[in-house]
């Protein structure tokens, strides 16, 4: 069979056209080592004196002001394993009139041997925290190493969201809400629960869920205009998600899910059911994803709006363009400079990012 020239011409604008889609471009883009020397800036966060405190996953908390670092001591206990230590960091939404700051962690405290995520909250005095509170700790406790999630936000409505992994018990945790891990929790700022979560009236729920069927979500952001809850979360080989998140809603997994096993088996063999929700972007393959922040800001000319998530699987940041709640578009940055571990945008615009085994970074565009 003869094909005429125009036709081969625009079959293979198609063949580059879905390649593009499938394979985030390289963008020109530069920037600026601004705190050196870090091994798993696991999470940040800026003080309204515009200093830093970073989170090393190893249990160090480091408060970065003019070029110095101090470590601030009068953390809890941290249990270190696998993928968990100490990990993500916020401010309360009124920190400048309360002074809490919220972390999470690892704690081998209360039922079984190991530890799992715990949330907590102090508050700054000088190089030392004080007024310790655990807000949520799951359980049980267990030695497996992976899955603890471990993302805060606090919405607008003052709610303070967190997720915690499934912990490597794909088979029990995430589709049960009697049981923690595998969710999106919310709680009052304070660690009571909500009235109006969606489970508070099942009597043997853990009442501070919100959402369920998750894996290990490692990725939470307040869309800056609609002021929805975005997560991501990994999936297996394959299937990492973004989705935006709903009270009382099942996010499928493992029942539903467009990855397969490590070892390239299938362990389910549908991809939607009634009652789960779909994802709004999935990757396949897996690109790893930790770390996720909107551009809100006039510092990036037509990249205001745009969504960026760090891979810690091919060592980029990757910028995705969003219409109508879909990606239609994906872009490397930082490409190969470490793994992506987070990502924040600064109070004076600029997007910071934390790389693994180099430091935080300012995002400058060319």
């Amino acid at each position: 069979m003869k094909f005429k020239l125009p036709f081969l011409c625009l079959i293979l604008i198609c063949i580059l056209t879905c390649a593009q889609d499938k394979n985030p471009i390289n963008t020109e883009n530069s920037y600026e080592v601004i705190v050196s020397d870090l091994n798993i800036p696991w999470g940040f966060t800026f003080l309204p004196d515009g200093s830093m405190l970073i989170n090393e996953k190893a249990g160090e908390l480091i408060h970065f002001k003019s070029g110095k670092k101090t470590t601030i001591t009068g953390l809890p206990e941290i249990y270190l394993r696998g993928q968990g230590g100490l990990m993500d960091i916020i401010l309360h939404p009124n920190y400048k009139e309360n002074g809490w700051i919220y972390f999470s962690y690892v704690s081998s405290k209360g039922e079984g041997q190991g530890g799992n995520t715990a949330i907590a909250r102090a508050k700054l005095n000088s190089n030392r925290l004080t007024d310790l509170e655990v807000l949520y700790k799951a359980t049980p406790n267990t030695k497996r190493g992976q899955h603890f999630g471990s993302r805060l936000v606090f919405d607008k409505e003052g709610y303070l969201f967190f997720t915690i992994g499934e912990r490597g018990n794909r088979e029990v945790n995430p589709q049960d809400i009697i049981r923690d891990c595998g969710k999106v929790y919310r709680l009052n700022d304070d660690g009571s629960i909500p009235k109006n979560n969606p489970f508070v009236d099942e009597p043997s729920a853990k009442k501070a869920i919100y959402s369920y069927g998750h894996r290990n979500p490692q990725g939470m952001t307040l869309h800056p205009k609609t002021k929805e809850i975005w997560t991501h979360e990994h999936g297996p080989r394959g299937g990492d998600e973004i989705n935006i998140i709903k009270g009382g809603k099942n996010y499928g997994w493992p029942v539903i899910s467009y990855g397969v096993n490590y070892s390239g088996s299938k362990f389910t063999e549908i991809t939607e059911k009634e009652g789960m929700e779909q994802p709004l972007h999935y990757w396949d393959p897996s690109i790893a994803p930790s770390g996720m922040a909107f551009i809100n800001s006039d510092k990036y000319g037509d990249w205001n709006g745009n969504l960026l998530i760090g891979s810690l699987k091919f060592q980029y940041l990757d910028m995705c363009t969003l219409k109508d709640n879909k990606v239609i578009k994906e872009e490397k940055l930082l490409d190969g400079l470490g793994r992506v571990r987070c990502v924040e945008q600064g109070p004076d615009g600029y997007i910071y990012v934390g790389i693994e085994n180099l430091g935080i970074v300012k995002l400058i565009k060319q």
